[in-house]
């Protein structure tokens, strides 16, 4: 993400010199002392490279935070395969664009499959999406949450937050009384949605002028738009608005974490893909298909998978998420009550129930253009 969760290229005379300007990196140093990760943050944390880096003395350890999964892919299409061992995305790009395009690669099934049978039950499945059609293990899922929007349960109640849906912010009344959180990809599908529209199949030219009017309305009785949640949170607090457009576990569990429950992400109970109006992000660490690859690689990925690990990765500085592992009670014991109620962890299992997963916006580019201008309107 989870995140702004939001160029695409690179000089490739700088890529190819990138990997011997590593820090700390002899230019003909072994792979075998050598460990380049690229994800979303939580991963680059000192709580999390530090105790690796402890198991590993002598080892370079890298981490770098992306801005976006289209960007941390095209790093890797631009060549930057021969510098990362390891990619951390959200669900869909593993099998849809990472491993067709031959930039990943299959991890050990004998070292990993264990590992999905203490999941969440969402997972121990094992979870579809970490596997390429002829049953090779292609990332293993961590991370996840719900991302709908989020209410001040004081102004607007849970019950009728989650009764109304995405119709919440088309009501008249609300006018005023919001922001939007301005991660454009998913404000893409959540006006989609807003408009009973499913963002992850082609539209018709009624389907783009219904897009169209729900982005104007959406963007024209807005209180207040930023990329920043820690903005949106205080303005939510503060008693400025008493929703924000797209947000969830993720942005609102800083609030949370600090006392003020009131700041509540919400799942709708309905919504136009099969019934359902909310949407859940999960990401994947898959191993880079690198030509000189590092030993260290599948050791990180296993290293990960530790109790105490599990919870740094999901209590990273600024957010917090619940992971996959917290279906094994050793690591589900590592959260206290006011953690878990940070993470909502009470109503997960609906929310999860009413989401569909993450996926590609199939119009992306049309969309954009459309919300843009409604952006600037």
């Amino acid at each position: 993400m989870t995140m702004t969760r939001r160029a695409f290229t690179a000089s490739l005379g700088a890529l190819a010199g990138s990997a011997a300007l590593l820090p700390g990196r002899p230019a003909l140093a072994s792979r075998e002392d050598e460990l380049n990760i690229l994800c979303w943050e939580g991963y680059n944390t000192d709580d999390v490279l530090s105790p690796f880096r402890k198991m590993h003395p002598g080892a370079t350890v890298r981490a770098e935070s992306g801005t976006s999964d289209p960007d941390m892919i095209n790093k890797l299409r631009a060549g930057e395969v021969n510098v990362w061992d390891l990619i951390n995305l959200n669900q869909p790009w593993a099998r849809g664009q990472l491993l067709p395009e031959g930039l990943i690669k299959p991890l050990s099934k004998d070292r990993f499959l264990p590992y999905f049978e203490k999941m969440a039950p969402e997972f121990s499945g094992p979870y579809p999406q970490a596997f390429a059609d002829n049953g090779d293990l292609i990332g293993m899922p961590q991370r996840y949450g719900p991302f709908s929007f989020v209410v001040n349960t004081d102004k607007i109640s849970r019950e009728m937050a989650e009764d109304q849906g995405w119709k919440l912010f088309l009501d008249p009344a609300m006018a005023g009384r919001y922001g939007v959180l301005t991660y454009d990809n998913w404000n893409l599908i959540h006006m989609c949605l807003t408009g009973d529209l499913n963002p992850f199949q082609p539209l018709d030219e009624a389907g783009f002028e219904t897009f169209d009017g729900v982005a104007k309305q959406i963007f024209g009785g807005a209180k207040l738009l930023t990329d920043d949640l820690v903005a949106m949170n205080t303005a939510l607090i503060n008693g400025e608005i008493d929703a924000y457009f797209t947000g969830g576990t993720y942005t609102a569990s800083p609030a949370r974490l600090d006392g003020l429950t009131n700041v509540r992400g919400i799942t709708p109970k309905s919504g136009p893909i099969d019934g359902k109006g909310g949407v859940v992000w999960i990401e994947l660490t898959s191993l880079v298909n690198n030509p000189d690859p590092s030993p260290l690689a599948e050791d990180f990925l296993e290293f990960v998978q530790k109790p105490e690990i599990c919870k740094a990765v999901g209590f990273a500085e600024g957010t917090y998420n619940p992971v996959a592992q917290m279906g094994d009670p050793e690591v589900a014991a590592l959260w206290d009550a006011e953690e878990r109620d940070a993470i909502q962890w009470d109503s997960l299992p609906e929310e999860m129930e009413r989401s569909v997963e993450y996926d590609v916006v199939a119009d992306y580019d049309k969309l954009m253009q459309i919300y843009t201008a409604a952006k600037r309107g």
